[in-house]
């Protein structure tokens, strides 16, 4: 548990800065959250007050200070069908149920899962959420729905964003291009693409209401495949993001609890007509380079995001989306690891692939989630076979030709049981076989399967086996599950 001093810290170390960074992070979660909310199918004020409510209570109850979580696509995108099919209502109920499924996996604790994700997909990951932002931006700059000046206050943007901090860093940049580009717009009344044009703002403050659905066992199973994905990729996305936060910020943060405000963010959020979301590496990168690292952050842009859609709508309405593409694209270029491109060439071709692959797979389906599955799987993949290349049996016989010593050496599981049953001459007439492991250790039911079989086969030739050097570990899994002792264990062996 933190203490109360660390705690106090994390809101108040950072004061200036984290309100600063919250009013930043408020104008980009707007159109993102109407956006989204489009996506599943839902009001606008559904993404809207999911954000507000995210971003305030994960301030309070989550386990990475600055890191930002509101509504997302990719947890939109998870309740399209059920919207379809079902409706508002039984979106809402999934959102709580989703909550509780993560509250759990936090008291479990099962953010110790992030420790088996590798640089390789975490690298690919960051390169495909940046080409996702990218990609995203890529709408409001089509020629057949933009005019030229859109061009021209984008590029206007980026040049504010990236030349203003030459000047001064008290103010951040992307708060500036926000601004003077809204301050131009209204001055000179051009005519672009609005905050205001991506749909309705909502005029009044969030209300307590409980989901109307039905309390019966067919609801649970309606929603409870919706609310277990929506858990997972949300959870996955946010440790995700949490562990790039803690590199930019060169802090350590808490997985489990981190698990468990997500949970209580979300069950919360469904409860005030919101939908389910998680953390969010864009609207964090952004937050910590506008100076926010604090929970005070994230507990602004909640309170900010509310204030502005509710009381100055009209006002906020009329920021050009060239503003908010221009910081976008500068999240999208920040994010990307452009030192990955390099290392191609210099990091083992394993590393590149289970790179590439992630990348790959998250911009093809848009799903983070399956592309870091993808990403986990082959890095399993290459692991196993590298530790099975360090594995070698060597042989040596007695002087009368009649005892035959296996020195086994290295890690003997399922990748390595083939090179074990080749190291053996089965049709050698001995008397006796000797099969040293001192030098391995045996960790599956596959490896022990294969001594099974080895022993079993010299045995049926009359040579008599000795097994040596088992290390304790080996000597319990051996003990537990071997059968080579065993009345019948061929025949038993061979019906598997």
């Amino acid at each position: 548990m933190i203490s109360l001093d660390a705690y106090r810290e994390q809101w108040f170390g950072n004061i200036r800065g984290d309100l600063i960074a919250g009013i930043v992070v408020a104008l980009a979660l707007i159109p993102e959250a109407i956006a989204f909310s489009i996506i599943a199918g839902v009001d606008p004020k559904v993404g809207l007050y999911a954000s507000f409510s995210i971003a305030v209570l994960i301030a309070f109850t989550g386990g990475r200070p600055g890191m930002i979580s509101a509504a997302t696509a990719a947890t939109a995108v998870l309740m399209i069908t059920l919207v379809k099919d079902h409706g508002l209502q039984y979106l809402l109920a999934a959102t709580v149920l989703a909550g509780l499924i993560q509250i759990a996996a936090g008291i479990f604790k099962l953010g110790f899962v992030m420790r088996y994700v590798s640089k390789s997909v975490m690298t690919g990951f960051v390169n495909a959420l940046a080409i996702l932002i990218f990609m995203a931006q890529l709408t409001e700059l089509d020629p057949r729905l933009v005019t030229w000046l859109t061009y021209v206050l984008v590029a206007a943007g980026l040049a504010i964003i990236y030349l203003f901090p030459l000047l001064t860093k008290a103010i951040p940049s992307p708060l500036v291009t926000i601004v003077v580009l809204t301050g131009l717009v209204m001055i000179f009344g051009w005519d672009v693409r609005t905050v205001g044009d991506m749909g309705a703002l909502p005029d009044t403050l969030p209300i307590f209401l409980i989901p109307q659905i039905p309390l019966t066992f067919e609801t649970l199973m309606i929603i409870l495949p919706y609310s277990v994905a929506v858990a997972v990729v949300g959870l996955l996305e946010s440790l995700m993001t949490q562990n790039i936060v803690d590199d930019l910020t060169d802090t350590k943060s808490n997985r489990n609890q981190e698990c468990i405000g997500q949970g209580i963010a979300n069950t919360a959020t469904g409860f005030i007509g919101g939908m389910a979301g998680c953390a969010m590496i864009g609207q964090s990168i952004i937050n910590v380079k506008s100076g926010g690292r604090g929970r005070l952050s994230s507990f602004a842009a909640g309170v900010y995001l509310l204030f502005m859609v509710v009381v100055l709508g009209d006002l906020v309405s009329q920021i050009p989306m060239a503003a908010l593409v221009a910081i976008m694209i500068m999240v999208s270029v920040g994010t990307f690891s452009w030192s990955s491109i390099k290392n191609l060439r210099l990091h083992p071709r394993s590393s590149s692939i289970v790179m590439v692959a992630t990348v790959v797979t998250v911009v093809y389906t848009h799903n983070l989630a399956i592309g870091v599955l993808v990403g986990v799987l082959l890095s399993g993949i290459f692991f196993a076979g590298k530790i099975a290349q360090l594995f070698n049996v060597t042989t040596s016989i007695s002087k009368d030709g009649r005892v035959r010593t296996y020195i086994v050496e290295g890690q003997l599981f399922y990748g390595s049981v083939e090179d074990f049953m080749n190291a053996f001459d089965f049709k050698e007439a001995l008397d006796k076989v000797v099969i040293d492991v001192s030098l391995a250790h045996i960790w599956d039911i596959s490896s022990v399967q294969a001594l099974d079989m080895a022993v079993l086969k010299f045995r049926r030739d009359g040579a008599e086996v000795e097994i040596v050097g088992m290390n304790a570990a080996t000597e319990t899994i051996v003990d537990k599950l071997a059968i080579h002792d065993k009345p019948g264990a061929m025949d038993q062996l061979m019906s598997h």
